[in-house]
């Protein structure tokens, strides 16, 4: 479990001219070539070895995540947000066994009842069904509240790091957001699964994924084409670039006039995301969720008062639940063995 108030951070500020250029420049439209960590060097004008040994540097930093694909959601596989309500004596054992299990990629304590948040993705919904069982059954703490995606209007395009008014790239074209799912092969299910912890880091990263290198490279040109990826290259984490305060913004808004509510927030391009998701009454009753990052509460605060102003939100009931430590984050791992064998046990409260 890694709490945020121990993050180490690394100031925007003290990068140099290429660190910098890596984490900002290249979250998106990474260079699908055999050699694009040779590409990359190009463009920055320093050598290969270079760029692979400050990407090296920066990931055991921990300011790089992985260097990879991030795909569309239920476009390969399904996911849903999930929260319990964890009694406080009990929230780092139950927050140790939900992050241990391979299927969950995010996981947050946050102020309210409801107060451990985490992303379950599954390669079927069978599968997503079964874990969530799993979680509700041995962790003891009452209902799971399951909150899947239900209409996407700004999500995961990056975070930006340049000195604007704004960490957020400008959202997607609507257009884009209608992606079919996609039936993928036994071999593309190996493939994903080699790419899922992102591309090592050396100077022919798609040959060492399982499949020959020019095979490997069209498949990733492919499915980027088709929005099945969302966008490929460097996967920041916020909190050690300084970004360290977040929220978690949800509205309870007419059903008939959420969509056009939705687009009006990514429009302003105030949120890093922006997505609907059902209400579960009577424990839930919030069907608009965005995310708002900031250096600290306080301007988290003031961009949540200048959302709400300038997206006319005011006669909209909602909460805001600030996170208060992160257990866990990765990459979404839609292909898994299901093997659960080593789970932590748990003391108390299981059925």
């Amino acid at each position: 479990m890694e709490p945020m108030r121990e993050s180490k951070q690394v100031p925007l500020a003290a990068l140099e001219a290429v660190e910098f250029a890596l984490l900002n420049d290249f979250q998106r439209d990474f260079p699908l070539v055999a050699r694009p960590f040779a590409e990359l060097a190009q463009r920055l004008g320093v050598d290969e070895d270079t760029v692979i040994a400050t990407l090296q540097a920066l990931r055991q930093k921990g300011v790089v995540s992985r260097i990879g694909a991030v795909f569309r959601p239920n476009v390969v596989g399904v996911s849903a947000l999930a929260a319990l309500s964890v009694p406080a004596a009990r929230l780092e054992e139950v927050a140790a066994y939900v992050s241990a299990l391979p299927e969950v990629n995010h996981n947050y304590e946050r102020e309210h009842r409801f107060n451990l948040w985490f992303v379950v993705t599954a390669a079927s919904a069978a599968h997503l069904k079964k874990v969530l069982q799993q979680i509700g059954a041995s962790c003891g703490c009452g209902p799971v509240l399951v909150l899947p995606l239900l209409e996407q209007f700004h999500i995961d395009l990056g975070f930006g790091l340049a000195p604007t008014n704004s960490p957020y790239f400008q959202y997607e074209s609507p257009s884009r957001h209608n992606v079919a799912a996609i039936e993928m092969t036994v071999a593309e299910r190996s493939f994903m699964a080699a790419l899922q912890a992102g591309l090592p880091l050396v100077s022919r990263p798609f040959s060492a994924l399982g499949w020959t290198e020019v095979d490997a490279i069209a498949l990733l040109t492919r499915w980027t084409a088709l929005g099945v990826i969302r966008r490929f290259g460097v996967v920041v984490r916020h909190h050690e670039l300084g970004f360290m305060a977040n929220a978690m913004v949800v509205w309870d808004v007419p059903d008939d006039v959420v969509s056009a509510i939705g687009r009006g927030i990514a429009d302003s391009n105030r949120v890093s995301l922006c997505y609907r998701r059902p209400r579960a009454l009577p424990d839930w009753s919030y069907n608009l969720f965005c995310m708002i990052h900031g250096k600290d509460r306080q301007e988290v605060e003031q961009r949540i008062a200048a959302l709400v102003l300038a997206c006319g939100l005011q006669s909209y009931p909602h909460d805001i639940l600030f996170s208060r430590r992160r257990f866990k984050q990765c990459g979404a791992r839609y292909v898994t063995d299901g093997n659960h064998a080593a789970l932590p046990e748990l003391s108390s409260g299981t059925n």
